[in-house]
């Protein structure tokens, strides 16, 4: 676990750290070598004279207050890939707070590493264990803060992270159930309540059940509750937790299926969510629901046409089985208005289309709901974390994208047009009008993709806990 400390004066720092500054930075060494790294217009990096550093790094001013292309964190990520100690020093005296928060969940992820699933023969590489953050004597209290709700976040984002990396030979819906189990322990807050494949079918998840009866490993629906209060409306998270999908016998191609085991990280999320939700023992009720399947193909896989029912009575026509998430989504979402029909809101989030990363990019969530005031919301949770969501139309212009002659409704529109917001059309029906509900499509930001691979990022965390907090 990496420590943090607050210090106001670089004497106080641990000898032979990397110090990383702005050129202004008032605490610099007054020597020849600073007064030529100050000189330089871009990044001045010195490994030499550095005493009482191992390393001095001085990032241009800028960077320090760009929120919007996190040009900080870009430049970081190289410096940092690769420690030349384990003490960092930050000089966080001058510094915009949505950037502060950006890099203190960046530095604090640096807990995770692939190699800590020990796959694969690594060396003893140093890592940073120990965070020095430089500040003004009046900036301790508010730092001391976010300090901690950062490291909060961070540990909840490293769980996720962790979990969905996992290979899915071994990250079945099972394995989820029990990693979350062993989490949850640590924390008597926590409690975790399982639907096995015969409790689905006998709570009426039909489309859940249709997902998941494909596969050798039966499908899972988890649900996570936290008691931070006695009473109150409960908020409900419910995640999408495909443990890896084919496309069911709608096959995807070879390289559209590489990254599949992450098409759980919806899921893997909102057991992220509730790690640091009850670290940081917010005084709310939650729900965390984890929809669990693998989308397999076998002699019982569901096929093109099936018509299922979901729990709240509503039929789906299965016209594409490569459109699972939207399934067991819209099965949990009503399960969880079913148990709370007071919540106060239900957010679901999923790597459900491919087409919002089409439309937003690898930098914003896809934000869907008919909420006003839960869509401000999160809208300005997402610009006070540096966790962005954009708005995309869901409205009935829609309905015309999820007609089915045979059913209710269909899980896939024949047109090929307004993916993701057809999808969210469809998941709409599933929670009742009573209850504010907003769609998370998280398949541009649940990943990190750097140097050609992929891994989970553990996004939306920030941006949920931010809009909890201003939600109390």
């Amino acid at each position: 676990m990496i420590t943090y400390q607050l210090i106001t004066a670089l004497s106080d720092a641990k000898p032979q750290g990397h110090f990383i500054a702005r050129p202004r930075c008032a605490h610099l060494p007054q020597t020849a070598l600073i007064a030529e790294m100050r000189e330089s217009d871009s990044i001045a990096d010195a490994r030499f004279g550095c005493a009482p550093f191992a390393r001095i790094t001085l990032l241009p001013d800028a960077l320090w207050h760009d929120s919007l292309t996190e040009g900080l964190l870009t430049a970081l990520r190289p410096l940092l890939a690769c420690p030349v100690c384990p003490d960092l020093v930050l000089d966080v005296t001058e510094i915009d707070d949505v950037v502060l928060v950006q890099v203190l969940r960046f530095l604090f992820n640096l807990d995770h590493r692939l190699s800590d699933l020990q796959l694969k023969k690594t060396g003893d590489d140093v890592r940073i264990a120990h965070i020095s953050a430089l500040c003004l004597p009046e900036q301790q209290a508010k730092l001391e803060g976010i300090f901690r709700q950062q490291q909060a976040i961070a540990r909840g984002m490293v769980a996720a992270r962790r979990l969905a990396d996992i290979p899915s030979d071994r990250c079945t819906p099972q394995f989820v159930v029990e990693e979350a189990q062993q989490l949850c322990e640590s924390f008597p807050t926590l409690r975790c309540e399982v639907l096995n494949e015969e409790e689905i079918v006998g709570h009426g998840l039909g489309l859940l059940h249709a997902v998941g009866k494909g596969a050798s490993c039966p499908p899972r629906l988890l649900a996570i509750h936290y008691d931070g209060a006695k009473d109150g409306p409960a908020r409900c998270y419910v995640g999408k937790g495909i443990t890896f999908d084919t496309g069911g016998l709608w096959l995807k191609e070879g390289a559209g299926m590489y990254t599949m085991k992450y098409d759980m990280c919806g899921a893997a999320n909102v057991l992220g969510l509730m790690l640091t939700v009850a670290e940081l023992a917010l005084p709310v009720r939650i729900m965390g629901v984890l929809a669990l399947a693998e989308n397999a193909i076998g002699p019982d896989a569901m096929q093109p046409g099936t018509v299922a029912t979901a729990c709240n009575g509503t039929t789906v026509e299965i016209n594409n089985t490569d459109a699972e998430g939207r399934l067991v989504l819209a099965d949990a979402i009503a399960w969880a208005s079913l148990r709370h029909p007071q919540a106060r809101y239900i957010i679901d989030m999923a790597t459900l289309t491919g087409a919002v990363v089409k439309a937003l990019g690898y930098e914003l969530s896809g934000l869907m709901t008919q909420d006003e005031p839960l869509r401000a919301a999160l809208t300005r949770a997402g610009k006070q974390s540096g966790d962005e969501v954009w708005s995309l139309p869901l409205d009935a212009r829609l309905k015309k994208q999820t007609d089915s002659a045979i059913a209710d409704l269909c899980n896939t529109p024949t047109n090929n047009a307004a993916i993701s917001a057809s999808a969210a059309w469809l998941l709409h029906h599933f929670c009742p009008p009573t209850i504010p509900w907003a769609h998370l499509d998280i398949s541009g930001t649940a990943l990190w993709r750097e140097g050609g691979r992929s891994v989970a990022s553990g996004r939306p965390i920030p941006l949920l806990v931010e809009h909890l907090m201003g939600d109390l």
